[in-house]
């Protein structure tokens, strides 16, 4: 009954998936959105470092971790982030829900497993306006409006050849539209103009990954890691309309389409460079564990030349996490709190982006609980609900640009059962 509950849920998340709107900053209207997340919520809040692996846990950013699982597990999140922009004028409040992903993952022999799983890769969702002044000193307003995203569809296998070392690849199948338009209006010109650009993406990348755990010290676990995202080789097909519009009805006068084949821009690349993670920590099995993680992605060697903006550019990339876990007591029988997981970690984002000659960071603080949830057999003994928090800013209100401000509130649930067993006759 629980594998047909799960499954029902994955296909109607999968949809829910597809058709929301996940993001409301501006930053998404350039690249190829906003980049999303690909943690689960455990992961997340301890600020995203991937390399720590168990044996109940899906680790979605580490496929080397797959070879710790030794029960079926189940695993789906949904988060709320509110938001403040603000720009050196005013500024706004609002919010969005989005569901961050649904997996699944399993032992198929000794020291091996896999899993598959549907996550959102970025998001576009935006809505923007710009006023100046033109040579003759007519108002002209331009809206922008942006929406879609890609989705990414992943299998994961991971593999202990020998003691403490553990192997993992996944590979990532993308795929989604993105969608982009500005209306242009000037002051007492009965019409105005619209130009709307429609991008449909696929293509694939993998993700390789080496652990290595010994013990040391006869009580404690070394956590050393490498993670190594392949560049993402993305099709993308477009489409361009052009038209004009009466500002006084909202009808179009003519609408038509532009030959981009002339220009070699009806089928362009977007390649996502490669990305490296390196990653120490320490720990004690089922106690504490804290690590941090580097990572770095040469950025500069992307470009959209469908769009073909003017103002942005993109330069290298990298992140630092630090983040850890503590149990006071994971066998307590009494005392409720004793048996959860407690997690925190930080972040600083230099993502590469470069608006009017300034670059686009992000910086978070995460914590959250992991709460075990009681269950009828021992297989799903060690299920357990995830919270977390994140506190974080990213951009700036120079040279005309918007601060994002966020609270981003995740919940996430993690189920276990156990599959391929004998059926035992008495």
């Amino acid at each position: 009954m629980v594998k047909k509950i799960l499954i029902a849920f994955f296909c109607m998340g999968a949809y829910g998936l597809f058709a929301q709107n996940a993001t409301i900053s501006p930053y998404s209207y350039f690249g190829i959105g906003d980049l999303r997340d690909n943690g689960s919520v455990e992961n997340q809040m301890m600020g995203g470092v991937s390399m720590y692996g168990d044996s109940i846990h899906i680790n979605l950013s580490n496929p080397a971790a797959y070879s710790k699982l030794k029960l079926t597990a189940y695993t789906a999140g949904i988060s709320r982030t509110e938001y403040r922009l603000k720009d050196w004028s005013a500024q706004q409040n609002t919010s969005v829900t989005n569901l961050d992903y649904i997996a699944i993952g399993f032992p198929v022999a000794k020291n091996m497993g896999v899993g598959f799983g549907i996550m959102p890769l970025s998001s576009v969702g935006y809505s923007l306006r710009d006023e100046t002044t033109n040579n003759d000193g007519a108002d002209v307003i331009n809206v922008y409006n942006g929406d879609g995203g890609l989705n990414r569809i992943y299998a994961s296998i991971g593999y202990q050849p020998m003691k403490n070392l553990s192997l993992g690849i996944t590979a990532n199948f993308n795929f989604g539209t993105l969608e982009y338009q500005r209306v242009q209006s000037v002051e007492d010109v009965q019409f105005g103009t619209v130009d709307n650009r429609e991008s449909r993406v696929n293509g694939y990348d993998f993700k390789y990954a080496l652990n290595y755990t010994p013990t040391i010290m006869d009580k404690y676990t070394l956590y050393a890691s490498v993670l190594v995202n392949t560049q993402g080789n993305l099709v993308s097909k477009n489409t361009q309309t052009l038209g004009s519009f009466s500002l006084s009805t909202g009808s179009n006068i003519e609408v038509v389409d532009v030959d981009l084949d002339a220009t070699n821009l009806r089928n362009t690349e977007l390649k996502i460079p490669t990305r490296t993670t390196v990653g120490l920590g320490l720990g004690e099995d089922k106690r504490w564990f804290m690590g941090a993680e580097y990572s770095f992605q040469q950025f500069s060697d992307f470009e959209n030349r469908f769009l073909g903006l003017n103002n942005v550019v993109y330069n290298n990339a990298s992140t630092l996490a630090f983040g850890g876990y503590w149990i006071p007591d994971h066998t307590a029988l009494t005392g409720y709190f004793k048996r959860v997981t407690y997690r925190a970690g930080l972040r600083y984002d230099r993502t590469g982006l470069e608006v009017n000659n300034k670059e686009i960071n992000n910086f978070g603080i995460t914590f959250g609980l992991g709460l075990p949830l009681s269950g009828a057999t021992l297989d799903t003994f060690f299920s357990n609900l995830n919270l977390g928090f994140e506190l974080g800013r990213r951009g700036t209100t120079d040279a005309n640009l918007i601060e994002e401000s966020y609270l981003k509130i995740n919940m996430g649930i993690s189920l276990n059962d156990r599959w391929f067993r004998k059926t035992k006759i008495n």
